[in-house]
């Protein structure tokens, strides 16, 4: 079955027609084009496909595209502006917090959500943000040091 949703993703509305077993992740990137949301493990671990979903950061791969009706959503396509990098943006590379670039969207949007609701955050609200992204090739602390320098820890 499959059922029209109106959906804002980065500040542009949309309406999308999408079949029941669809995941927002797939509604991004295949529907929408908005493939810097990576799909990882397809089950919640790795935070790879981490979005901004009314405020809240989620893993999109387990939330089923029906549950976006009226959602306001983003992703890592918004924080560039202008062909400028964000200030996190741009502090991930200042500080050489990635390396296969692989989970760094989604460890962007969990740091952007932080600081959205707390511009200044502790080491320790930080660490309890980042909890839900898995890397491989960091070692989290070129993360941390790249997150603290937005938040002026």
């Amino acid at each position: 079955m499959k059922r029209n949703i109106h959906v804002t993703v980065n500040g542009v509305s949309y309406d999308v027609v999408c079949s029941e077993n669809a995941t927002l992740v797939s509604l991004l990137r295949e529907e929408l084009g908005l493939t810097g949301t990576k799909e990882g493990c397809g089950a919640g671990e790795c935070g790879a496909c981490t979005v901004i979903f009314n405020g809240e950061p989620v893993n999109s791969c387990m939330v089923m595209a029906m549950e976006a009706e009226g959602a306001e959503i983003y992703t890592i396509e918004s924080e560039a502006k202008n062909g400028r990098l964000s200030d996190l943006q741009q502090s991930f590379l200042d500080h050489n917090a990635l390396q296969c670039g692989f989970c760094t969207p989604g460890m962007i949007m969990s740091a952007r959500a932080l600081l959205n609701r707390n511009p200044h955050p502790s080491k320790e609200e930080i660490l309890e943000a980042m909890e839900g992204n898995l890397c491989r090739c960091t070692g989290y602390e070129t993360i941390l040091a790249a997150v603290q320098a937005i938040a002026g820890e």
